[in-house]
């Protein structure tokens, strides 16, 4: 089992940034790839950015790309997203993602933290 912890979320102005970071425990061996995820009411949780453990690659959601920045410290177990230049459409609670690096009875297991708000207003 794993466990996500993520910090870091609060009331930013428009253009403002926030750093989130989620720290992972238990069996973090077991994980591939790490990432975060938004959720606002009404509407389904959507990616954000995606990072792979062993080799740092990493995917962005278009409406993120050249604002957000996603890393790792392996050594610490934990993922970081630098929000930069945020908009009101930002506005979302952010979770912390990981992915298994195994298939276990026909799925690939995969764990989230409880999730951090994010608020962009002036």
């Amino acid at each position: 089992q794993v466990q996500l912890a993520e910090s870091g979320g609060g009331l930013a102005q428009p253009g403002g940034s926030l750093l989130l970071s989620c720290v992972g425990s238990g069996k973090m061996s077991d994980i591939r790839a790490m990432g975060w995820y938004r959720q606002t009411p009404g509407k389904q949780r959507e990616r954000v950015a995606d990072i792979l453990l062993y080799d740092g690659s990493t995917i962005y959601a278009d409406a993120v790309k050249g604002r957000f920045t996603i890393s790792k410290d392996n050594t610490k177990n934990m993922v970081y997203l630098q929000m930069n230049s945020l908009t009101p459409d930002d506005t979302a609670i952010y979770y912390c993602n990981a992915i298994s690096r195994w298939v276990v009875d026909g799925s690939v297991p995969e764990y989230w933290g409880q999730g951090t708000q994010v608020t962009v207003s002036s």
